[in-house]
Parts: C-alpha cells; sequence; structure tokens
C-alpha cells in the first residue's frame, strides 16, 4: 500500500483523477463516504481546475487559422470597394470640374484651350479679359491615383474632353482601371 492509502487521505480512480476521501490501489478504487454525490462533486471541482489552464498551443493556432480565412474572405470584397469609390470619386470631380468650366465659359465666351488647360478655372490666362475667378476654391484636383485630369479643348466628344485614365493609367478597362469621363 501507498502511503496516502494507509492515512486515509485520499487516491485516485482508474483514469489517474485524485479523489479526496479515496483509498485506491492499483487495480481498482473505493469511493469515499458520501457515494455518487460526493463523486459529481469531485468531478465538478476537477473539471473547473481544467477549465481555468487557459488554451494550449493548438487551440490558439486553429484560432489563428480561423481569423486568416475570415481575412481572406473579407479583405478582397472591402477593397473591391475601395475602389469603387475612387471611380465615383473621380466622376464627382470631373462633374464639379464640369461645371466651372462652363462658369469659365460663361464668363470668358469660350472654354479653355487644350494649352491653357484646366489651370485657366484658378489662375488668369493672357488673352482672358473677361476672366472672374477663380472658379475654383483651391488647385486643380489630381484624380484618385494622383494622376492629372486630361483635358483638352475642343473635345472629340464635345466641346471639351475631360477624363481620367483611371488607376492603370491606360484608356479603356473595367473596374477601377475604367476611363471615367464627361461625355
Amino acid at each position: 500500500m501507498r502511503k496516502n492509502e494507509i492515512n486515509g487521505i485520499g487516491g485516485a480512480d482508474a483514469a489517474g483523477r485524485y479523489m479526496e476521501g479515496a483509498v485506491s490501489h492499483e487495480s481498482f478504487s473505493i469511493p469515499a463516504a458520501g457515494g455518487a454525490d460526493q463523486r459529481q462533486r469531485d468531478e465538478r471541482r476537477v473539471c473547473r481546475v481544467y477549465a481555468s489552464r487557459g488554451f494550449t498551443l493548438l487551440e490558439l493556432l486553429v484560432v489563428m487559422v480561423i481569423i486568416g480565412l475570415l481575412a481572406g474572405l473579407v479583405a478582397p470584397r472591402y477593397f473591391e470597394q475601395v475602389g469603387k469609390s475612387n471611380v465615383k470619386i473621380a466622376r464627382a470631380q470631373i462633374v464639379s470640374l464640369g461645371q466651372a468650366l462652363d462658369q469659365y465659359r460663361l464668363d470668358v465666351g469660350s472654354y479653355p484651350t487644350t494649352e491653357e488647360g484646366l489651370d485657366a478655372l484658378v489662375n488668369k490666362p493672357q488673352n482672358a479679359s473677361r476672366w472672374s475667378g477663380p472658379y475654383l476654391q483651391k488647385t486643380v484636383p489630381a484624380d484618385p491615383w494622383d494622376r492629372p485630369y486630361q483635358y483638352r479643348s475642343p473635345g472629340e466628344h464635345g466641346d471639351y474632353d475631360l477624363f481620367s485614365l483611371g488607376k492603370d493609367g491606360r484608356g479603356g478597362g473595367t473596374g477601377e482601371n475604367v476611363t471615367i469621363s464627361s461625355w
């Protein structure tokens, strides 16, 4: 017999769990007085001890993999929305620049030439005697991809052509690479 069995302090059941007040032997264990109720209390205590230990490395890795998979699914959709909003910003800026160009035409009598460009909305051109600008509160903005807007007057599609070549800086395309124009 072992020391704790002799003193009646306790022992372990067949699964190796400590049970207070139990006398154990190598091949069997005898529950302490109190029967099934005492055993249930002891099992609850053992469960509380195991529950308060924390997380294992494997559990943490599984959670990290799940978070990585979710990020892999959500991130492309999020960045797609950012791209769509850049296209919307470019369209809004083109409309605003178009309104400033129309105001310039009402004052001066014609749209700025291609050489004068959109800068004529902020700085008075030499040959514009009836210029009443500036027609923009700030400098001419760059498109959302930090490139200047393209301006031609006379235009191929109207009195003037005002456009952005999109994210890739080339004509045509789809998504963020689409050409955003005033026509």
